[in-house]
């Protein structure tokens, strides 16, 4: 095992490792139970880096770069941050404890070539956990980008396209992504509170919140990694003392049926689906982050969900959008 960061079966593992003790039955209070509309906007909820915070990250860029070695082989000593060090811990903080995301503003990006940039942000995610592989490949930094794939083959990766994406968890305890270009038209980074879509599901439809405390299907579109059809067998919600974790993937739930081997949705899964991502998409229950170049998107995957809206790019292949990403464990 690399000490620098976890292979995508490592990270996975580690992600799925939730301790559960029974199913909620109660509406689940805190911080993470969160509802746009009781949120104040967003810029004052970011955190601003100020000038001397800049001139770290610029200069611990050039200390990486100095160190002659590959992006993937620094580590958080070769990146020294001593100012930024009580903030990061205390976004960790946020993440596990808090609303369960952190935006910040004011990254450099516009002083960096797209390698420095890459540099900063995996030297950044060793600051605030492990970076984990994305997929069995063992991609370590995404690159977020329409690279003109069709949205609707049965296997895309939907981060590829242009095309809108649902409500959906990753296989980290946080998905960061660092926006280096913007569309010229949509491509929102659309977040909500799992815990607050459960507890209202809770108090519409009890018997349906129940089943998200029973295994379900997912679909893996990473590879088909068996002969019987590459799927896997999740719970969707772990309870345990006073805390929800939940993994939701609303594409990859529904598209398990293509394998031949997986039965249609039945009505209790199919309602359960439905209702679920209808309520995720009701008026202030949602946060949409329009991110601008230079901001940090933080986000725990175990009490958020996010998606994205579809988007317009730029006629300059120079100017299209383009986020990077990264898994951490924490």
């Amino acid at each position: 095992m690399n000490s620098s960061y976890l292979s995508f079966m490592e990270q996975t593992l580690h992600y799925f490792d939730r301790t559960h003790h029974k199913a909620a039955t109660h509406s689940i209070p805190g911080l993470a139970a969160w509802r746009a509309s009781e949120l104040p906007p967003l810029d004052q909820l970011a955190y601003h880096l100020a000038p001397a915070e800049v001139g770290e990250l610029l200069a611990a860029v050039d200390v990486a770069g100095s160190s002659g070695k590959s992006t993937r082989d620094l580590t958080a000593a070769d990146f020294p941050l001593p100012l930024l060090a009580p903030r990061i811990a205390s976004w960790r903080n946020e993440l596990m404890d808090g609303l369960g995301f952190q935006v910040v503003r004011g990254v450099p990006v516009e002083q960096w070539s797209q390698a420095q940039a890459e540099r900063f942000f995996w030297c950044f995610g060793l600051h605030c956990g492990k970076p984990g592989e994305q997929n069995p490949d063992g991609d370590l930094l995404g690159h977020v980008i329409d690279t003109g794939a069709s949205h609707q083959a049965p296997t895309a990766r939907l981060y590829k396209t242009a095309a809108n994406i649902d409500y959906h968890c990753d296989a980290a305890d946080v998905v960061g992504l660092l926006c280096l270009k913007k569309a010229s038209q949509g491509g929102q980074s659309r977040i909500v509170s799992s815990v607050a879509v459960f507890n209202e599901l809770l108090r519409r439809k009890p018997e349906l919140a129940a089943r998200l405390f029973e295994p379900m299907l997912l679909d893996i579109r990473d590879r088909e990694l068996n002969a019987a059809g590459s799927t896997l067998s999740v719970q969707p919600c772990c309870y345990a003392r006073g805390k929800l974790s939940t993994f939701y993937h609303a594409d990859y739930f529904r598209s398990v049926v293509r394998h031949a081997d997986v039965p249609p949705l039945g009505a209790t899964e199919q309602a359960l689906l439905d209702t679920y991502e209808a309520i995720g998409m009701e008026p202030g229950m949602y946060l949409d982050m329009d991110l601008q170049p230079g901001d940090i998107q933080l986000l725990s995957n175990h009490t958020n969900l996010h998606a994205r809206t579809d988007y317009v790019d730029h006629d300059d292949p120079a100017e299209r959008r383009h986020l990077l990403r990264l898994w951490l464990s924490l």
